[in-house]
């Protein structure tokens, strides 16, 4: 199957997993993210690395953040650790207090990261950190991610097809508030290849006094 047959697959299970619940999910407070991750090599150590989140807050049709970010990589340790300088650009969607209108939010952001990545026995661990520099709008802001996943095979070990994946990603702010938010997920995934798979998750992202919960499409795409 070639790469262009994979897309149409990847657009088929999206529609396919994310209509039903969003005919279900227009009037309630269950939130979707269609995310699609990608990296493209240039060489064995340097890759791109490019990314898109649309983010709704009623399944679809009711945009609450778009999320554009792409940088540069580098890789060593035998490519168990990496070091990324990038950008990003986020659209954001708010409404008002106690209204039904929005407010549109710009964000330039800057951020640095470092990943490092180890096995214990079958089940694979990631670590990454994070830090950003904010532009969002006219005011500028720094925050410092933390982010623990866990990646378990379901499959045997000649195929690896399906795997669990879960993660806890917290937010810390350089200012005042320093607790900014978190994020708990839990999701199933199927690998089409060492190149390309998906994820089908729920996640829970608490912040100071609320908390909001979304279901994650997730494609990861290599070429």
């Amino acid at each position: 199957m070639n790469r262009k047959k994979y897309f149409l697959l990847a657009v088929v299970l999206a529609w396919g997993l994310i209509l039903p619940a969003s005919i279900y999910a227009q009037k309630s407070s269950l939130g979707n993210w269609l995310i699609y991750i990608g990296s493209k090599k240039i060489n064995s150590k340097w890759g791109i690395h490019n990314e898109v989140q649309l983010r709704n807050y009623n399944a679809l049709g009711d945009l609450e953040q778009l999320l554009l970010r792409t940088g540069l990589s580098y890789k060593f340790n035998d490519n168990k650790n990496s070091v990324l300088l990038g950008y990003g650009y986020i659209l954001s969607e708010n409404y008002l207090v106690n209204l039904d209108k929005k407010e549109s939010i710009n964000e330039h952001r800057i951020f640095q990261q470092f990943i490092s990545k180890q096995k214990i026995g079958k089940v694979g661990l990631s670590h990454r950190y994070r830090f950003e520099q904010r532009f969002v709008e006219r005011n500028y802001k720094m925050r410092f991610r933390y982010f623990l996943s866990l990646n378990i095979p379901l499959s045997k070990a000649d195929k690896n097809l399906f795997y669990l994946s879960a993660y806890n990603e917290i937010f810390l702010n350089s200012q005042s508030k320093v607790f900014d938010r978190n994020r708990l997920y839990g999701g199933i995934g199927y690998k089409i290849n060492k190149d390309f798979r998906f994820e089908l998750g729920y996640m829970n992202q608490f912040f100071e006094n609320k908390s909001r919960d979304q279901i994650n499409l997730i494609s990861f795409i290599s070429f």
